[in-house]
């Protein structure tokens, strides 16, 4: 899996935070950051497709 590196506000990092560890909903940041992206796509993908910029072959 390729790995990447990003910068982010401290303020926004504290916030991710509070989601990650034992008491949280993801195990680690790496696994937050992915949930984040996918929905992100997803919410992309169904505006794409609500303006029919999605082509045939990305249904």
């Amino acid at each position: 899996m390729p790995k990447i590196s990003v910068e982010i506000p401290g303020e926004l990092l504290e916030d991710l935070d509070e989601h990650v560890g034992d008491d949280g909903k993801f195990v680690n940041r790496s696994d937050a950051i992915r949930a984040s992206i996918r929905k992100t796509l997803d919410v992309l993908d169904e505006i794409d497709e609500r303006h029919g910029r999605l082509d045939e072959e990305d249904e």
